[in-house]
């Protein structure tokens, strides 16, 4: 997907720490931003944040749907680039077609994993098909280490089957989750899964305390670790937790998209669709998308690759977490 706004959201924290010491987990709201392209689809962004960055190498998370394509017109994002990243596309319903100048010709559906790497340049359109009636699902990006952002293009495919859990079940589809580890190669260690919590149910997740935790809720009434959660919400929960304990106290199953990593430890400058070290990183980038070099050729779409906005007139900062 391509990023077309600039403004933070908002973050909240939910209470005091609790008597295990640990901080109570953050509440990040998501803000309704437009998708890059004709359409303007709307998405709701909780990464990033004024106030956190990051989790783990997760720094974009979109959330959209479900989006009525009779109404709305779906999805239509022409050729657009991306560097220093991969992308992840996680649908719950419908479909999208996904072409990029790897030379990659595949289809986004639910409970299937596509896994882009754009490091040194990649350029992609996203379309939803057809027979698309109903589109929702979740698009998310990773921040390449810089010891790997110019690695090469690549494209991954994975299906990860349900893990039943008590209380509901888990469908990993990056890192390792209750037994179940994703074969998806990523430059740092990662955790990306859909979580199905029964009504009523309790779910207590092993996970690797090194980690940092987002839980982002797409139906259900959730606590996580005490703190409520609406629709459209992230929790943030900060390493040195072992175990999470998610509730659903709704009256249907719930549905959650469970990320998580080690802090990322470098700044980044993320403009547009770039992830860079600098500003004249961007304007290089930029540059590059303009003149038709670096990022390849879509084949396949039927229209104009999307032009790049103007630069903002403050050069951008590098960015990290609070510590």
């Amino acid at each position: 997907m391509s990023n077309t706004e600039a403004h933070p959201a908002q973050l909240r924290c939910g209470g005091e720490p609790g008597d295990d010491g640990f901080r109570a987990v953050e509440v990040l709201t998501a803000r309704q931003v437009p998708l890059g392209g004709p359409r303007a689809m709307p998405v709701r962004r909780t990464l990033p944040q004024r106030a956190r960055s990051l989790i783990g190498a997760w720094c974009f998370a979109d959330h959209y749907g479900p989006d009525d394509v009779s109404v709305t017109g779906g999805m239509d994002v022409p050729p657009h680039p991306h560097t220093g990243l991969q992308t992840v596309s996680w649908l719950f319903s419908g479909e999208i077609e996904h072409r990029d100048s790897l030379g990659s010709h595949a289809f986004v559906r639910p409970g299937e994993l596509n896994l882009m790497t754009g490091g040194h340049g990649i350029s992609h359109s996203e379309v939803s098909t057809p027979g698309t009636t109903n589109l929702h699902g979740v698009q998310l990006w990773v921040a390449l280490p810089d010891e790997h952002r110019d690695a090469p293009r690549d494209f991954q495919h994975h299906v990860p089957a349900p893990v039943p859990l008590t209380g509901g079940s888990a469908r990993v589809f990056l890192g390792t989750l209750a037994g179940d580890t994703s074969p998806v190669r990523t430059f740092t260690p990662l955790l990306g899964a859909e979580l199905s919590v029964d009504p009523g149910a309790t779910l207590s997740l092993d996970v690797d305390p090194g980690f940092e935790h987002g839980l982002l809720v797409d139906t259900g009434d959730i606590r996580l670790d005490g703190t409520a959660l609406e629709p459209a919400q992230m929790g943030y929960a900060a390493p040195g937790r072992a175990v999470l304990t998610v509730v659903n106290e709704g009256p249907g199953t719930a549905r959650l998209v469970l990320l998580g990593g080690p802090p990322f430890g470098e700044e980044i400058v993320m403009w547009w669709n770039f992830i860079c070290r600098s500003y004249e990183e961007i304007v290089q980038a930029r540059d590059a998308w303009v003149s038709g070099d670096r990022f390849g050729t879509v084949e396949g779409y039927d229209g104009d690759p999307l032009p790049a906005p103007e630069l903002p007139t403050v050069p951008l900062k590098p960015r990290r977490n609070p510590r």
